[in-house]
């Protein structure tokens, strides 16, 4: 989990993180990826716990590496964000969850990407929260590719209770696949649990399901690298209608009814897990 770090001592991490050796802050510069901040002032304090919890309460027997990019204001260095994407592969992790994003896009967040893709690693991105088509980088460029990166990296936007397109979730042709993203329950420093939206949401639930595939023996007609097809083919349909706003952005947006705007349909773990579980 690259992000702006977790509470450490909160009780739903106890047992759920990896080695202390393992952990970085490259905000603080020492290995205590420790939240920082206070709530309700700092507008990410807070962020990183929630991410990590959305994920153990999915696959709660998953380990998280915590990793520091984010300040408590939610600024970061994209050169850090590259150096933990290839420390979290140095310490062999399965899955990187970035739920964060830039407008610009960056070298050296994708050649770091690229290079824990092509060792089977997968990255899951959060699209952005500006209710517009500016797809954030790097989930902007997760289905660029359609070898071994863009098999096993994967953008994630936002749905509300009833499927349609969180008011904030970014949209557009490029997105991949949608999740639950809106008050979404979590633990918040200080031994709490408090509600959270946003795509930053969405991306972890989708890292926490390939967590539970990985942890199962696959069918033996599907491979690690079909993982994400997998994911982006059993998701629930929510163009059934034609009315859902995740064809029609808005009254004006006549154009996009045919387009699929929140990618291949909304995250639907047990349809899934069961196409790929034997």
């Amino acid at each position: 989990v690259i992000d702006s770090g977790i509470d450490l001592q909160h009780p739903a991490f106890q047992g759920g993180l990896v080695a202390a050796s393992e952990m970085w802050d490259y905000v603080g510069n020492d290995a205590m990826p420790q939240e920082e901040g206070v709530i309700g002032t700092d507008a990410a304090f807070g962020h990183g716990t929630s991410v990590a919890g959305i994920i153990l309460q999915i696959a709660p027997k998953a380990k998280i590496l915590p990793l520091r990019v984010l300040g408590s204001d939610g600024s970061g260095d994209v050169l850090n964000v590259a150096a933990a994407i290839n420390r979290a592969m140095q310490a062999g992790a399965n899955i990187i969850n970035l739920s964060l994003g830039s407008d610009t896009n960056s070298q050296a967040v994708n050649d770091a990407i690229n290079a824990a893709t092509l060792r089977g690693i997968f990255v899951i991105s959060s699209s952005g929260n500006t209710n517009n088509q500016s797809v954030t980088f790097p989930a902007n460029q997760a289905n660029v590719d359609t070898s071994t990166p863009g098999q096993y990296s994967l953008s994630v936007s936002s749905v509300d209770a009833n499927d349609d397109k969180s008011s904030f979730s970014t949209w557009g042709t490029s997105l991949e696949m949608s999740a639950p993203g809106e008050q979404v329950f979590g633990p918040v420093p200080g031994n709490r649990i408090g509600a959270w939206s946003g795509t930053s949401m969405s991306a972890p639930m989708v890292s926490a399901t390939l967590a539970l595939a990985l942890s199962q023996s696959l069918n033996a007609t599907v491979g690690k690298a079909d993982l994400t097809t997998k994911l982006k083919n059993t998701a629930y349909n929510i163009y059934k209608s034609g009315q859902n706003s995740a064809y029609k952005i808005d009254s004006s947006d006549t154009g996009l009814s045919s387009q699929r705007l929140l990618g291949e349909g909304r995250l639907d773990i047990n349809n899934f897990l069961s196409s790929v579980m034997p």
